[in-house]
């Protein structure tokens, strides 16, 4: 593996500083677990979820990993909330809802994947695994949104949409939530 790859986004590196001190972490469709090694490396309990024998080997190194095909088979998190939930380069539109269900109050959502505009340069092409306009945004409704990007990047060139967003967390009536930016 190179080291851009095993290297972390830079969007959820940005915003890492949204997690409370070990907060647990749940990082879908891990992969390899650049993610996990990441949060792992800051204290935080990790968990991934890939449905590739070869990758949750991999990404074992770095916090609990479950292999399961969250397409084909259930939400393995039923019912689990976790203090962040990490999606990086992934979009099963049927499971949208759960993985924003799984960001418990005081939470954060950092999610990055293609958008519409990617067929134009490259793989991902197809619709079904490309975000259109606003749909992020859209699915993480419930969220208090802090950052939000929706455009083309260079270096590799990509179509991308990427959201950070919080859970509120319980608080006093007429109080404010507070969030460093």
């Amino acid at each position: 593996m190179s080291s851009i790859a095993s290297a972390p986004s830079p969007w959820i590196v940005r915003w890492s500083h949204l997690l409370a001190p070990g907060a647990t972490v749940l990082d879908v469709a891990c992969g390899s677990g650049r993610h996990m090694q990441w949060f792992a490396g800051r204290g935080h309990a990790v968990t991934g979820v890939d449905r590739s024998p070869e990758a949750a080997e991999a990404a074992r190194t770095h916090g609990t990993v479950l292999l399961a095909d969250i397409e084909a088979g259930p939400w393995p998190f039923e019912g689990r909330q976790f203090g962040a939930v990490v999606v990086t380069n992934y979009l099963w539109r049927p499971r949208l809802a759960d993985i924003v269900s799984a960001v418990a109050p005081g939470g954060v959502l950092l999610y990055e994947t293609f958008a519409a505009g990617n067929e134009s340069v490259g793989k991902p092409s197809r619709p079904d695994f490309l975000l259109q306009p606003g749909e992020l945004l859209a699915a993480a409704a419930g969220l208090r949104v802090v950052a939000y990007e929706d455009g083309f990047l260079a270096g590799p060139e990509r179509f991308v949409q990427r959201i950070a967003a919080l859970r509120p967390p319980a608080a006093p009536p007429g109080a404010p939530p507070r969030h460093s930016l």
